[in-house]
């Protein structure tokens, strides 16, 4: 008796071949472009990422969605870019910084003017959680809604900088904020706006939003800046690549600058560069460039 041959269960189900090879290529490109170290641990959320564009172009495979980058896919470098960086925010992440924030701002009350304001930068601004926080620090410290400071919000994914310019969220983006604080800040929506809220007007105008990829041999950026928030963003560099930026950044510092940065990032390795000032805080180290 000739038993029937057992059926072949296919276990990938994935809609698009990805091999070793185009994961590494694709690891390869994103640290080209923007610096982003990927580990191994995040090709499933490559394949995720991307398969979304693959989809949008109407292409059979990341190979060949891969050859159209290198071959002069300009419009879809910014897609690629955005599709694989990581935006993880909240207003007042880290409550720390904006208590010091409050403090240097207020210290510095008796020389800030609307013709000379303080410059604040956040360098990897997201979806804005973080400018509008440090926006509504600064109006706390000078008791205004004009207080005499600019604030250059910048981020390597446009689509997130569209995002923040618009300065709408969910309502349960804000709901662990203080109630008074809420209400200065904030305007719930209505109707089909049910559900969400906007930054008041004021907040919005403090702020300039600008793309900028923090590996440009360069940044036009102006300052020197107050304040420069730089968080949660170096962990997806490796060291050699941190240290470069570092070395663009602090030229940017004032002298009584004051770099914020992630509590799961160390510096250990730029000593000569910054110099720790307190709990996830640094000033540019004597000898560093301005």
């Amino acid at each position: 008796m000739t038993l029937p041959a057992s059926p072949i269960i296919r276990t990938d189900t994935r809609e698009f071949d990805f091999a070793d090879r185009d994961f590494r290529r694709v690891c390869e490109l994103i640290h080209q472009r923007a610096g982003i170290a990927l580990a191994p641990a995040k090709r499933d959320m490559v394949y995720g990422r991307l398969s979304r564009r693959l989809r949008a172009l109407g292409m059979r495979s990341f190979q060949q969605y891969l050859d159209h980058l290198e071959n002069g896919g300009d419009d879809e470098w910014q897609a690629f870019t955005n599709a694989l960086t990581t935006n993880l925010t909240a207003f007042f992440r880290e409550p720390h910084h904006f208590d010091k924030l409050r403090e240097e701002l207020k210290a510095r009350a008796a020389t800030a003017t609307s013709a000379n304001p303080l410059l604040l930068w956040s360098c990897a601004a997201s979806t804005g959680e973080e400018p509008y926080s440090i926006a509504i620090t600064a109006c706390e410290a000078f008791g205004t809604l004009k207080p005499p400071v600019r604030i250059v919000a910048t981020d390597v994914d446009t689509q997130v900088l569209a995002t923040a310019a618009r300065g709408v969220y969910a309502i349960d983006r804000v709901a662990g904020l203080d109630p008074d604080m809420k209400r200065r800040y904030f305007q719930r929506g209505t109707g089909p706006n049910d559900g969400q809220c906007r930054v008041v007007p004021a907040l919005r105008e403090l702020i300039d939003y600008r793309p900028l990829n923090l590996l440009a041999p360069r940044f036009d950026i102006g300052g020197p800046f107050t304040a420069l928030f730089c968080r949660n963003v170096m962990i997806y560099f490796d060291k050699p690549t941190q240290r470069d930026i570092l070395g663009r950044l602090v030229r940017h510092l004032a002298d009584d600058g004051m770099l914020y940065t992630g509590h799961s990032e160390n510096y250990l390795h730029a000593a000569d560069l910054i110099q720790p000032c307190g709990r996830t805080l640094y000033r540019r180290a004597p000898g560093a460039p301005t």
